[in-house]
């Protein structure tokens, strides 16, 4: 059990890093998380790719985010779709451009339920 004369500094110590942000994202100099791409896909654990539709404009990237399970991308074939993104990813980013206008389908061949679309502009 602490003391009296323990638990004052413990709380000083405490009150400082709360109000210092520490391990927050409140611009108090704590620990902050990179901010995602604006046109990005996450691949889930959940077994989803949220969201499941984006829309951009032609030209844009899509940023696929695969988290801590392993996922791919393999687009329904027509023209102007962007390459497949095969393989088993997990904790990277790939990007992919679009650059015809139109309505892009994709599955994870890993997760078959797993489905997105594109719309580009």
């Amino acid at each position: 059990m602490l003391n009296r004369t323990m638990r004052i500094p413990l709380a000083a110590m405490a009150s400082a890093l709360l109000a210092y942000g520490c391990g927050s994202n409140n611009g108090g100099g704590g620990v902050t998380s990179p901010t995602p791409p604006a046109n990005s896909v996450a691949a889930t654990p959940a077994l989803a790719f949220t969201p499941a539709t984006i829309t951009v404009n032609a030209g844009d990237a899509v940023t696929f985010a695969f988290g801590s399970v392993a996922h791919n991308v393999f687009f329904d074939p027509q023209a102007g779709v962007p390459g497949d993104i095969p393989g088993n990813n997990a904790n990277v980013s790939v990007a992919r451009t679009f650059t015809t206008a139109g309505s892009y389908s994709y599955t994870c061949h890993i997760h078959p339920q797993m489905h997105g679309t594109v719309v580009v502009n």
